[in-house]
């Protein structure tokens, strides 16, 4: 199973698979043919709430990461994160997210899930 994760402003590469944007908002400046995107599961991103609560500083990386997993154990959520999993046994995915710091954001406990 391959899940990568990278910024949805950088170029699309053939190695990308199947191209999943896992943020609520579209990516500012960003045309949506340029994008690539294949899919766009908005019930697997964080809620608004969630969102400005990290984005605020108001919380650790960790402590977003633990509410995070528990919106995902959401009917919706679920589905839609088993759907990605399903994609990621058939080849390779790449979650795309505007997030200037992936390594650090929603998009990469999502690969971890993912993955599990």
């Amino acid at each position: 199973m391959s899940v990568r994760v990278r910024r949805v402003y950088d170029p699309p590469e053939p190695e990308d698979g199947v191209r999943v944007l896992v943020d609520r908002l579209w990516p500012r400046g960003l045309a949506k043919d340029a994008a690539r995107v294949d899919e766009w599961p908005k019930a697997i991103t964080p809620s608004t709430q969630l969102r400005r609560w990290y984005h605020a500083g108001e919380g650790s990386y960790e402590e977003f990461a633990g509410r995070y997993e528990a919106e995902l154990a959401g009917d919706e959520a679920a589905e839609l994160l088993d759907h990605v999993r399903d994609l990621a046994r058939k080849g390779e995915v790449t979650l795309l997210t505007a997030s200037k710091t992936p390594e650090k954001s929603h998009a990469a406990v999502l690969a971890r899930l993912v993955q599990s």
